[in-house]
């Protein structure tokens, strides 16, 4: 950037299908998400015209009941789409999209005039971020010109490119694209608290329409995708599909005679919206109210509805969940003790279900970070825009070309290591060789790994030798147990059913198994209460290096191995 021209003020934009979200970084380093004009730090993704003003956001997602041919909801999907590849039924009870010049619009009065206008896609995305960046720029009191826009991961070249043009139009520079749960993970490793290791990492981001879900590989902070997926079929809105069944089967109970909610178009909107506010009230209370105003035939209905409840109700669309993530762990090729951490993001993740579920599928080894089962995660609805801000401060200072050519594919698709590299140390004082790990498998090279072992006390000669190694499940069954003469009844026979229940279930546990030898080296002479430091380097052509040496003494063994 030259000097000449004003610094970038750039922030994060999480642009969802159900809601958007905006964040910047403070100057203590800090991710903060930004508060709309109404207050709202989930801003619904909703256009709303009513005799040609517009309104966005809450504002606008009121007028789904009385103004829903003129409101336009649920369209951040169809952004780069030919028309015949999109799924219009989120769009059932607003705006519907359409085809026109090769590309997808809608036709909606956005002026004062009585005749529909046809708005594309593209414009509809320009003007909803303009008003995201004009409240970020009303809350930082000066323009904002760049963002880092969160994308999900299987969002095309053509769809990025199509969402560059409208951001474009609104007067924003995009810096980059970064994956939705490549920023919820950034978003936890920013903080001052946290400790960069590697590990697997499941993010599951539970969106109003959609569920994704993607297992990345955290080694050294730098982020690899091993596996995605995506489904349609469970996400926060079939959990208010639930809901509405529910509450209209509980109006048709009380008031016999009257017409079916459901099969109205308003009563419809009315029900859903109120489910969505019951849904949100049942994550954080026991309990919560429903209550709407004439909400078929001029009747009004109020009900109440308990957790327990809610959680019987929707048991299938929880166990959809839970299937998906276990689906993507699999597809990567991974055993859920493979997985460290589970990220729940999305405004759906707030569920206490959902992350009591996962955390009863994957072993105790796993966290899964979300607000029922940690006291220490974050907001999962600002996850994806915390990420983007904070990517957004890293970035913001380097001129575009370098911006695009650091985040090119051919400098960001490195090999990886397909098996893991560790060392087997066995001194001349013991029998048996102790493996530790070095490189985990899925690394992106080149790499450098350092570890230090101890030695035995006496000292001595010290042979160690780097491996390649694979991860195995060693199953441990149970052990019979045996019974005493006190746990028999008095006829001798031994109780059944009972003893069965207390049996112990097999214990899994992932364990390391070396296989082909690499390189080897020995130290000679280590002084007594000495240790050993091994590093390995892997270069970009998987050429091995080799340094072993005492600490604390001079010289060393080094050797190279070349690329296989």
């Amino acid at each position: 950037m030259s000097e000449e021209e004003s610094p970038r003020v750039a922030i994060g934009i999480s642009f969802g299908n159900s809601y958007s979200s905006i964040a910047h970084t403070t100057p203590e380093g800090k991710a903060e998400v930004i508060a709309n004009e109404e207050g709202d730090r989930q801003i619904p993704s909703i256009l709303s015209y009513v005799e040609g003003e517009e309104f966005q956001g809450t504002q606008a997602k009121a007028q789904l009941v009385r103004n829903s041919k003129n409101t336009v909801a649920y369209f951040r999907d169809f952004i780069g789409q030919n028309f015949k590849s999109i799924d219009p039924t989120p769009c059932h009870q607003s705006a519907h999209p359409i085809e026109h010049e090769n590309t997808i619009a809608f036709k909606i009065k956005d002026t004062e005039a009585e005749e529909e206008n046809i708005v594309s896609i593209s414009e509809i995305t320009t003007r909803h971020i303009k008003k995201l960046v004009a409240s970020a720029s009303d809350f930082l009191g000066k323009p904002v010109t760049a963002a880092v826009v969160t994308v999900p991961t299987n969002f095309s070249d053509v769809q990025k490119h199509a969402l560059k043009q409208a951001a474009e139009a609104a007067g924003v520079e995009i810096l980059q694209f970064i994956a939705e749960p490549v920023a919820a993970v950034l978003a936890y490793d920013a903080r001052s608290t946290a400790e960069i290791k590697d590990k697997v990492i499941v993010v599951a981001d539970l969106g109003g329409t959609r569920s994704d879900v993607a297992v990345i590989a955290s080694r050294g902070g730098m982020y690899s995708i091993l596996a995605t997926a995506h489904d349609y079929d469970f996400s926060g809105s079939h959990l208010d599909t639930v809901l509405v069944d529910h509450f209209a089967k509980e109006f048709l109970k009380k008031h016999k005679s009257a017409s079916d909610p459901r099969l109205n178009a308003r009563s419809l909107a009315k029900l859903k919206l109120e489910s969505e506010a019951v849904k949100k009230a049942l994550s954080l209370g026991a309990s919560a109210n429903f209550s709407v105003e004439s909400l078929s035939d001029g009747l009004d209905f109020t009900a109440t509805v308990n957790r327990s409840r809610y959680d019987l109700l929707a048991s299938k669309v929880f166990a959809g969940f839970t299937r998906l993530v276990l689906g993507a762990v699999g597809k990567a090729d991974l055993d859920p003790l493979d997985i460290a951490e589970i990220v729940l993001a999305g405004g759906t993740s707030h569920t206490p279900k959902i992350a009591t579920a996962l955390q009863n599928a994957f072993p105790e080894s796993t966290s899964v970070l979300a607000p029922a089962t940690s006291v220490t995660a974050l907001n999962p609805s600002e996850l994806a825009a915390r990420g983007a801000a904070i990517q957004a401060s890293l970035v913001a200072e380097f001129e575009t070309e370098d911006v695009e050519q650091s985040t090119h594919p051919v400098v960001t698709v490195t090999p990886h290591l397909a098996t893991a590299i560790g060392v087997l140390c066995l001194s001349s004082n013991e029998s048996q060789a102790r493996f530790s790990l070095l490189v985990d498998r899925a690394t992106p090279v080149p790499v450098r790994r350092t570890k230090v072992f101890p030695t035995p006390r006496e000292g001595g000669d010290v042979l160690v030798r780097l491996v390649e190694a694979v991860a195995e499940i060693k199953i441990t069954a149970p052990a019979p147990r045996t019974k005493n003469r006190d746990e028999q009844d008095v006829d001798g026979e031994e109780e059944s059913e009972s003893e069965e229940s207390e049996e112990e279930e097999e214990h899994r546990e992932l364990v390391w198994r070396p296989t082909k030898t690499i390189a080897e080296a020995a130290v000679r002479g280590v002084k007594k209460g000495g240790r050993v430091e091994v590093q390995v380097n892997v270069g970009a052509g998987l050429e091995c290096s080799l340094l072993v040496r005492e600490v604390g003494g001079k010289g060393g063994v080094r050797g190279e191995v070349r690329g296989r």
